[in-house]
This record gives structure tokens, C-alpha cells and sequence, in this order.
């Protein structure tokens, strides 16, 4: 999942480690890499086991690798959440700060999404949009959104464009993350803390 654009001047971000299939079953591992300088997993290899747990087993024939990737300078300007390449699930670290700047306007399913999970955008200078999570939220968010999403696309072998795939994807995270975790109900009062950048 893609957000907008933190950098005017956006660079492609490269595919990820490639984790070479073997096709043989016997379950998926779970790589961790460093997160990187001012950056943090927002979530365990035992909280993606734990979560993983709950869904239809016959989801993750398939899944071979989940890695929590380390954030570099060129992914930062791709702001991405997760991805998901062959057998593999990639998920990237978050700023420690629990705080995102973006140079550009989101998009507004993007804006209505993460606020779905609790995320509080605001505008503290023109030309600037911040996007603020408490830990709960963004964990809330990585394991019933970005994790269960990416998924989707692992089990989705029907369809091969890039708008259907994201809205098959879209349909997933909400019918076998959002909804079996609580849905809206679950999520009103989320308590908000400020975090700020290092300086």
C-alpha cells in the first residue's frame, strides 16, 4: 500500500529482497531486518503469528516469507507501507516519532482509510500534511490493514490489472481485518498522543 508523496521529486524504489519460492507448504518464516536510522517496526514477528492465526488457514498455503524491511534513504521518498512480491509479504518501519510528513496532498481513500485506524491528519503549515498515530492505532492499523492487505494480494489469482488488484486487496483487509477485529465500534476513542521529530 502506497501513501502520497513525502518528496516533490519522487525516485522508483527498487523491488525488495527477493526470497526465491520453494512451493513446498510447511508454513512461511518471519525475516527481521534492522529498521533503520529514526525508524521502528510497529509490529513482532509474534504479533503477525498471533494475528495470522485468526484467518483462514487456507490463506496462507502460499505465503512463504513475511520481512520487516529496513527503511533506506531512496524508500523513503515511496512512501509505502507493505508490499507483497511472489510468496513474500513485506512491512516497512515507521518513523519512531509516530509522526508522518507529507509535501504533497494525500489521496482522499488514503485520508479516509487511515482514519478508519484511528490516524489524526492535520495541516501545520502550508504545503505540509502530518499524519499522527498512538502506538495502538498503528498497530491496529499494520496488523488488520497493511498486513491482511497485502495478503490479498498473495491469494488473489484472478485478477491481473493494477485497479482491480488494489480493490480486491481493499475488499480483503476490510472483510478479513477490519470487520472481524471490531470494525468502527471497536476503534471510537482511540486515544491520540503527540510524538515529534528528533532535532
Amino acid at each position: 500500500m502506497q501513501m502520497g508523496s513525502r518528496n516533490v521529486r519522487e525516485e522508483f524504489a527498487p523491488p525488495e529482497t527477493w526470497h526465491e519460492p520453494h512451493e513446498q507448504g510447511g508454513g512461511y518464516r518471519v525475516v527481521v531486518q534492522e529498521a533503520g536510522e529514526y525508524h521502528r517496526h510497529i509490529v513482532t514477528a509474534e504479533q503477525i503469528r498471533e494475528r495470522l492465526e485468526s484467518v483462514p488457514q487456507h490463506f496462507l498455503q502460499g505465503l512463504e516469507v513475511i520481512q520487516l524491511s529496513q527503511m533506506t534513504r531512496k524508500k523513503l521518498s515511496f512512501p509505502c507501507y507493505g508490499m507483497q512480491w511472489g510468496a513474500s509479504l513485506y512491512l516497512y518501519p515507521l518513523e519512531e516519532s509516530l509522526e508522518e510528513i507529507f509535501f504533497s496532498p494525500p489521496r482522499p481513500e488514503v485520508v479516509n482509510e487511515v482514519k478508519m485506524y484511528g490516524g489524526r491528519w492535520d495541516r501545520p503549515e502550508p504545503g505540509v500534511w502530518r499524519l499522527t498515530w498512538s502506538e495502538e492505532a498503528i498497530q491496529d492499523f499494520y496488523l488488520n490493514n497493511i498486513l491482511i492487505h497485502e495478503l490479498g494480494h498473495l491469494v488473489d489469482d484472478r485478477n491481473t490489472s493494477y485497479t482491480a488488484r488494489e480493490r480486491y486487496a481493499e475488499w480483503f483487509a476490510i472483510e478479513y481485518g477490519y470487520l472481524p477485529t471490531g470494525g468502527s465500534e471497536a476503534r471510537r476513542q482511540q486515544p491520540i498522543r503527540r510524538r515529534h521529530h528528533r532535532t
